[in-house]
C-alpha cells in the first residue's frame, strides 16, 4: 500500500516536473533567445546562456522538492556532461562524426527527459569554450537541450526497479513496425513538401530548402503524437530517431540561428525571407551529415552507453 502511494506522488511530481521543463522550453527559453539576439548587444551572449542554465537547473532541482538530494545523483549528471564534452572534442578534432549530438540522445533515454536537456546545454556550453564562444551559444545550447529532452520523453523507459529485481528484461523484442508510424508521416512530410514546391515554387529555385524542414517537422510531430507505444531502446530506432530529430530540430532551428547571428555582423546578410531561404537551401549538406554521423555512432554505442549508465544507476541506487 505504501508503495503505491509512492509511486502515485512519484509519477506527480513527474508530470509537474516535466509540464514546468516544456513551458520553460517552448516558450521562456526561445524568448530569451530571441531577447539576447535582437534585444541585448552582440557582445553580452553570455548573459543569455547563463539565464538557460538557471532555466534548466529548475526542473532538475524540482527532483529534491520532497526529499535531500544525493550527492551520487549530482555526480553522476556531471560525469556525462563532462564525458559528453570529452567525447565531442575528440571526434571534433580527428574524425568529423558528431558524437556529442548523440550523447546527447543518449543521456536524455538513459537519465530522462530534464536531466537531458540539462546535459545537453551544459554540454554546449562547455564545448564552446574550446571550440567558440559567440551569439551562436544560446541557440546551439537550446537544439541540443530539446533533442535530449525529447529523446527522454519518446523513448520507453522500463522501471528500474523491475529491472534490478528481474522480473523484466531491460529491453523487450524489437520490430521495425514500432518506429514505422512516425517514419512515414515524415515521407509524407517530404512528399507534401515537393507537391507544395510544385505548385507553388514561389521564388525558389531549390527543394531542398525551407520546406524540407517545416513539413518534415509537421510529420515527426504528428508521427511522435500518433505513437500509442513510446520507442523501443534499441540501435535501429534510436539511429533513425536520432538522423530525423538531427536534421530536422537541430538543422532547421540553427538554420535560422544562422541568419540571425550573420545579421549582428556589421555588413552581414540582414534578415529577410530571401535570406532565409538561402540559408536553409546551403545548410541541407551539414545538416544531413551531421544527421547521418550521429546516428551511425548511436547506432554502434548506443545500447553500450545505456546499459553502463543502468548499471551505474542499480548500483548505486538512483531512482527518478
Amino acid at each position: 500500500m505504501r508503495r503505491t502511494a509512492d509511486m502515485t506522488q512519484y509519477e506527480a511530481a513527474h508530470k509537474k516536473r516535466t509540464a514546468v521543463a516544456t513551458v520553460l522550453i517552448l516558450a521562456l527559453m526561445p524568448a530569451t533567445i530571441l531577447f539576447g539576439s535582437f534585444i541585448l548587444d552582440s557582445n553580452l551572449y553570455m548573459v543569455a546562456s547563463l539565464l538557460l542554465i538557471v532555466y534548466t537547473l529548475i526542473p532538475f532541482f524540482m527532483v529534491f522538492e520532497k526529499r535531500k538530494p544525493k550527492a551520487r545523483e549530482i555526480v553522476l549528471i556531471a560525469m556525462m556532461t563532462a564525458l559528453t564534452v570529452v567525447i565531442h572534442m575528440i571526434f571534433h578534432v580527428t574524425v568529423p562524426v558528431q558524437a556529442g549530438t548523440a550523447m546527447i540522445i543518449i543521456c536524455g533515454i538513459a537519465l530522462g527527459p530534464e536531466e537531458g536537456f540539462l546535459v545537453g546545454a551544459i554540454a554546449r556550453f562547455v564545448c564552446n569554450f574550446y571550440i567558440g564562444q559567440g551569439p551562436w551559444t544560446p541557440w546551439q545550447m537550446f537544439c541540443w537541450g530539446i533533442i535530449g529532452f525529447l529523446a527522454g520523453i519518446i523513448f520507453n523507459k522500463v522501471d528500474i526497479e523491475d529491472v534490478r529485481s528481474k522480473k523484466i528484461e531491460r529491453v523487450k523484442s524489437r520490430s521495425f513496425s514500432v518506429v514505422l508510424g512516425p517514419v512515414v508521416c515524415i515521407a509524407v512530410g517530404v512528399v507534401c513538401a515537393y507537391v507544395c514546391f510544385l505548385i507553388w515554387p514561389g521564388k525558389d529555385h531549390n527543394f531542398f530548402g525551407w520546406r524540407l524542414y517545416a513539413f518534415g517537422a509537421a510529420g515527426l510531430v504528428i508521427g511522435l503524437f500518433l505513437q500509442k507505444k513510446r520507442l523501443p531502446v534499441d540501435g535501429l530506432t534510436m539511429g533513425i530517431f536520432t538522423f530525423f530529430v538531427t536534421f530536422i530540430i537541430y538543422g532547421g532551428v540553427m538554420n535560422a540561428a544562422a541568419m540571425v547571428t550573420t545579421s549582428m555582423i556589421p555588413g552581414g546578410e540582414q534578415i529577410s525571407i530571401n535570406a532565409l531561404r538561402l540559408v536553409y537551401v546551403s545548410g541541407v549538406g551539414y545538416d544531413l551529415a551531421h544527421a547521418s554521423t550521429a546516428a551511425v555512432f548511436i547506432f554502434l554505442f548506443g545500447d553500450v552507453f545505456i546499459r553502463k549508465i543502468e548499471r551505474i544507476k542499480i548500483k548505486y541506487g538512483i531512482y527518478r
